[in-house]
């Protein structure tokens, strides 16, 4: 299975929606909450290219950009193939 992270904020409907996507297909994910700043936030903006926006999702170290890119690998047929 492949090394899924997300980086969230509480309340934000993209990353829940990205979430249920993923929970959707049984994948299991390190969610990084950055609600309140912290040490994660300053690695997700430099890991993701300078975005600011949550989620900040990475499949095996691979930026997927946030909730609308991975909806649009999954309409593309393209997330099932990096999940294995």
């Amino acid at each position: 299975m492949a090394k899924i992270e997300i980086y969230t904020k509480a309340f934000c409907g993209y990353c829940a929606r990205a979430k249920a996507l993923l929970d959707s297909k049984g994948a299991d994910y390190e969610e990084y909450d950055i609600t309140m700043g912290g040490p994660r936030r300053p690695e997700m903006i430099q890991r993701a290219g300078g975005r600011t926006t949550v989620p900040q999702i990475f499949i095996d170290d691979r930026h997927i950009g946030g909730s609308d890119e991975l909806a649009a690998l999954e309409r593309q047929g393209g997330l099932d193939p990096l999940l294995t």
